[in-house]
């Protein structure tokens, strides 16, 4: 899985910053292999995500075609977490992270984020709290409670 994980952060920042500065006001949230010939790009803007934007980004995108198909997607109710701002963003509130490596004997992680510094976040879990260095975050997702 490492090098999955290693190749979704090599084609993260790839495309960031081509879509980035090619539509404003866009940020790229995450991007995730769904396969070895397809990816989703996690986007979205203060106006709203919408079809016509998600269309734009695949035609930013589009010398990725040859080799990849592309899905572009809202960050939906499950909002992907990579970067430090946002985990700035969600304190307080309930994540799920999944980590490349151990950290105390786990890799997934299911609480509260606790804080968040430039390197790395605390989330308490189970009673405990841990320190994630945000290297060792492969997947990251807010936690919508009371949703079904």
């Amino acid at each position: 899985m490492a090098d999955v994980y290693d190749k979704e952060k090599t084609l993260l920042r790839e495309i960031t910053p081509k879509v980035e500065n090619a539509i404003p006001g866009i940020e790229v949230l995450a991007l995730e292999l769904s396969g070895p010939e397809r990816f989703t790009v996690y986007i979205d803007h203060p106006q709203r995500v919408d079809h016509a934007l998600c269309g734009r980004v695949t035609d930013v995108l589009r010398d990725y075609l040859q080799r990849y198909t592309i899905d572009v997607s809202s960050p939906g109710l499950e909002r992907p977490l990579r970067t430090p701002a946002h985990f700035e963003r969600v304190v307080g509130r309930k994540v799920a992270l999944r980590t490349a490596t151990d950290i105390d004997g786990r890799k997934r992680f299911k609480g509260e984020v606790v804080d968040a510094s430039p390197t790395r976040i605390r989330v308490s879990t189970d009673g405990n709290e841990y320190e994630i260095p945000y290297d060792s975050i492969v997947r990251g997702n807010l936690i919508e409670e009371g949703v079904k």
